[in-house]
């Protein structure tokens, strides 16, 4: 069995990133409490570096290679955030990176991927395997493969999110009944899990996912890693992983509750609503925590809730629409 982080490594990792990541703020609305009935705090992440909580794990990751290794540089896969995470922290220090991306993948996560000054190769997300690709390229320079989520650094990066959460509800003494957390393979869940759990063990911790991506929710009903049938064909373009990681899952499987799952349209509403009421730019893979929320798919009457809002990378012609 391979080693797996804990929260003390959530914690060094929070070491490391200070100063470079950003803390994000807890946003709250009297409108999502009058809705839900709880008392929500939303974690911003579109305020992060990059536009989402992808780059906490990716700075903590590549900022641990070794000086002479650096050289090599890194190759990662990504829709995305991880791309932008992983490009941008390279950028810092001083890494050639290399991020196959999928065709479909919004033209503005491909563009800020590239203006970060990595290499953009494309894959067909249904018919080629990115990793095998990721592995090709990487053999043939000596490089570093660095995964969307399956890395012991890259989950303890981005548990750096449910330690602030834990810290900030703790300076109003306060601690979550509820957390929601979206999900694609699981990196963010099992860090935010590791933060959360040792502080407050008590908790109910939730993936949310997608309608028809909802490999987690269904592996943890079943106790065992699923699949999703479909590999494309969401609004939600980060969350589309097949199947859990098999390292996040470890983590997760004894500290999360259970998954949710949200509709396409119960998504836009959360788009929308979070512009409206919040004045938050937010991603549809962002917004699945929100729009479970506001959708009633889990009851939270009475409970301090802690909600993902994990990223705002989308493209302004989309938000338009979603917005409209």
């Amino acid at each position: 069995m391979p080693v797996l982080p804990t929260a003390a490594d959530v914690a060094d990792a929070a070491r490391l990133i200070e100063g470079v990541a950003r803390r994000t703020p807890l946003v709250t609305s009297h409108e999502l409490d009058a809705i839900t009935g709880g008392r929500v705090f939303l974690k911003a992440e579109p305020f992060q570096r990059t536009g989402s909580f992808k780059f906490r794990g990716a700075y903590n990751r590549l900022a641990r290679i070794p000086e002479d290794r650096k050289a090599v540089g890194v190759v990662a896969m990504s829709s995305g955030n991880h791309a932008q995470g992983v490009a941008t922290a390279a950028q810092l220090l001083g890494i050639r990176a290399t991020i196959l991306m999928p065709k479909d993948s919004p033209v503005l996560k491909r563009e800020r991927t590239a203006a970060a000054g990595a290499e953009v190769v494309l894959f067909d997300r249904a018919k080629d395997d990115r990793e095998a690709m990721a592995r090709d390229i990487a053999a043939s320079r000596g490089a570093i493969v660095v995964p969307p989520y399956d890395d012991f650094h890259i989950m303890a990066g981005q548990g750096t999110v449910g330690r602030e959460i834990m810290e900030d509800l703790g300076a109003k003494n306060l601690a979550p009944d509820t957390v929601l957390v979206c999900c694609s393979g699981g990196g963010l869940l099992a860090g935010i899990a590791l933060a959360v759990s040792e502080k407050a063990p008590t908790a109910k911790i939730y993936s949310v996912e997608p309608e028809g991506f909802d490999d987690h929710a269904r592996s943890f009903a079943g106790g065992e890693r699923v699949s999703n049938e479909r590999r494309t064909g969401s609004l939600c373009d980060g969350l589309l992983a097949a199947t859990p990681g098999e390292l996040t899952f470890a983590v997760n499987k004894p500290l999360v509750a259970g998954g949710l799952v949200v509709s396409e349209d119960e998504v836009r509403r959360a788009v929308a609503f979070a512009f409206r009421e919040l004045k938050l730019v937010v991603e549809p893979s962002g917004a699945v925590p929100l729009a479970a929320l506001l959708a009633g798919r889990i009851d939270v009457k009475g409970k301090v809730v802690a909600a993902i809002v994990s990223g705002g990378n989308i493209d302004p012609a989309l938000f338009a629409e979603l917005i409209a």
